[in-house]
Order: structure tokens, then sequence, then C-alpha cells
């Protein structure tokens, strides 16, 4: 059904009609909204769920750990401090093979304090152990979350799910989306059955001490089964296809891709812009394409070499900063290549919030065709940096 809601709203929707049995958040901008939404689904009925209240983010992941561990489907969300707050307890969850929720919405790390929109969060705990999802818009948000609770909780799988939005892009962005019909959800996403939980009567622990002589083999574990999700996720994302009409659960998705001369490789909503700097660009005669990294952990090697390997231009555009080095996706892309003839630029632009606007992307794919880029920040005031403030 055709809808035209808030990100937040569409996302309350969506985690409504996987019937998850508690929710536990702790409200962060820009991220409130979503939790905000779901109280009240449950407090009217429209939803037959336990809302938790709690003190703080690591006590929410606290309780979706227990309910999720106690056999109950369990969803949560958070924002940028939050998330970090969360840290200990995000790698427990992966660490115990609970398949939890997360809807990250995107934001900027202090210090300074920044309430806008960039990766810094999500990207930081990219090792965690959690399947991670970036959304381009609210549709997307809307189909990965269903499809993310069915990948993370197939038996093979147990893993938790990161579902990514930009904040106030998306978290706050009226959209038109297509929301699913509730008998084809369930139809789509069983209930949840975990072949082990905790119960009185089958008594069993969890996070039990792992010590030298087993501790690498939980990782590998770990390792293996998000490398196996590089198989599952397009076949669940082609059954969602065929429920749903949509071909939203993917790997990347190739943009223009096919006679490329510079491809750009970005994650979330810039991906909107970048579409409609490519279409400008071909109406010049212009080969650009994008290529758009939807599946983030497990990184797809293998679907982003295919895509780019004959690709003489690459352009990765980040919205973080591993600082001291580089862009994270421009790390791992370029660790991909080892072929002097292509070029391979990378670019830290949207960090705190700042617009990247089509001038921004046009600049980007002048750059790329011109040299070769080690980590070029974008649209720089050089007058706010350091040096203009450093005692000599």
């Amino acid at each position: 059904m055709k809808q035209f809601l808030e990100g937040s709203w569409a996302v309350a929707e969506a985690v409504k009609l996987c019937k998850p049995g508690v929710i536990s958040a702790y409200p962060i901008t820009p991220q409130t909204h979503i939790v905000e939404h779901l109280a009240k689904f449950v407090a009217d009925g429209r939803i037959n769920a336990e809302s938790i209240n709690v003190e703080s983010e690591h006590s929410a992941a606290s309780v979706v750990l227990g309910s999720q561990a106690a056999g109950v489907r369990s969803f949560t969300a958070t924002s940028s401090q939050g998330l970090f707050l969360m840290a200990e307890v995000v790698f427990n969850i992966a660490g115990m093979r609970l398949p939890i929720m997360m809807v990250c919405a995107n934001r900027a790390i202090s210090a300074p304090i920044n309430i806008w929109n960039d990766q810094q969060d999500s990207i930081s705990l990219r090792d965690a152990g959690w399947i991670q999802l970036y959304a381009e818009n609210n549709q997307e948000a809307i189909d990965l979350i269903i499809a993310g609770y069915k990948i993370g909780e197939m038996p093979k799988v147990m893993l938790p799910i990161m579902v990514c939005v930009d904040g106030f892009i998306l978290t706050h962005g009226m959209e038109t989306v297509d929301m699913p019909d509730a008998v084809a959800v369930d139809k789509f996403l069983p209930a949840y059955n975990p072949p082990f939980k905790l119960d009185v009567d089958n008594p069993m622990s969890f996070g039990l001490l792992g010590d030298p002589s087993v501790y690498t083999e939980n990782r590998y574990s770990l390792h293996k089964t998000l490398e196996e999700l590089l198989e599952i996720i397009p076949q669940v994302g082609s059954e969602y296809k065929s429920a749903f009409g949509r071909d939203s659960v993917r790997l990347v998705e190739k943009y223009r891709v096919h006679d490329a001369e510079t491809v750009i490789v970005a994650l979330g909503s810039v991906c909107g812009t970048i579409k409609d700097v490519i279409d400008d660009e071909r109406e010049k005669g212009n080969k650009v394409g994008l290529l758009k990294i939807v599946t983030y952990r497990p990184f797809p090697k293998a679907a982003i070499y295919n895509a780019l390997k004959n690709v003489p231009n690459i352009s990765i555009l980040d919205k973080n900063i591993s600082l001291g080095s580089e862009g994270a996706v421009y790390t791992e892309v370029k660790a991909l290549f080892n072929d002097s003839t292509k070029k391979i630029s990378g670019f830290v632009a949207g960090l705190g919030g700042r617009d990247i606007s089509k001038g921004t992307v046009i600049e980007m794919l002048r750059l790329t065709k011109e040299e070769v880029n080690n980590c070029k920040f974008m649209d720089l005031d050089t007058s706010l940096l350091w040096e203009e403030f450093r005692v000599s």
C-alpha cells in the first residue's frame, strides 16, 4: 500500500510488520522518532510486544540480548554515541549468535558535538560480527528490515543485522513508500523459532569463558558464516523480489556501469545525488556510472571486483575517515586491485552533515580523471584548520 511517510515512521511500520516481541531503545537524535512511533504502536495495541524503557543505550542492547536469548524476536535502534555506548554488548550479541535487528540512524561522532549525518558510527563497528546493510532511501530501509530479519534468523546464520539509514536525510525525510501487506510479510517471514535459547526445562548457558583453546575457532566460525552470507543474501533477495516485486536486497547495485569509463563507489542516501549527476553527465556523452554497496558486511569482494575490473577510473566516496589513514571503503576497494593501469581515487565528504552537492560529485569526477588521490577531503575551509589556532 502506497503511503507518504516520514522515514522514521516508515521504519517503525516495517518493524511492526515483523512482529518483534520485545522492543527496547534509548532515545537519541536522530533515531528518537523510530522509538516514539513503536512505543505508540505498543500503547495503542497495534503490535503485541513489550516496550521496555531503559536508562541508556548499553541497557537497551542488554535488554534485547536477554530477550533474544530467551527466544523472542527483538528490535533496537540507536545512533552515534549511543551505538558506541552499546559497543561492548554489540560484540557480545554477535558472539552469542543472536539475530537481533538494529536500525542505526547514521550520525557523526563527537567531539566536537555534532548531530548531523555521516557514517562514522556504523563504519567504526564494522568488525563487530554484525551483518551491515545500507539503505539509499526509505523504501530500501523497509525492504532491508523485513529481509534482514529473515536472513539473520536462518538456523545456518543466526547473526545480528544492522540496517543503516542516514540520519535526518532519511529518518526525517518524507517519501512515498510501498508498505508491504501484513499477510505477505507473515508468509515471507516465519515466526521466530531459534535452534537454541534459554529455557528452564532445557538449561544452557550463553557467552561462557572461551579460553585460548577455543576462542580462535569461535571467531573463525563467525567469519565463515559471514562469508557464506555472500551467497545467502542474493538468494533471499530473489525471494523478496518474487514476494514484493522489488530488487532492494542485494550485495551491490550497478547503475550505468556496463560501459562506464569512470565509476563512483558509495553507500547510502548520497547514491541518489550521484545517480542524478550520472544521468546529467551521460547526456553530455561522459561515460560514468555508480556502484552502490548495499551489503558492507560481509564485504562483497567478488561482486565489487567483477563490477569494476574493466573500469579504468574508480572514484570512492567515503562519509567516514579512519583518522591517520583514509576512508574505510577506499581502503577495502583499493585492496582488491593490483593494477597500475587503473586509477583509484579516494574522497572524504559529507562529514558532520556537510552537504554533498551535485557540484561536489562533479568535482570528484574531474579529479578522478586528472590524478590519483589518497584520501582527499572535499570542500575544505582552510581558514578553520588547526594550524590557524596553533600556538607558535
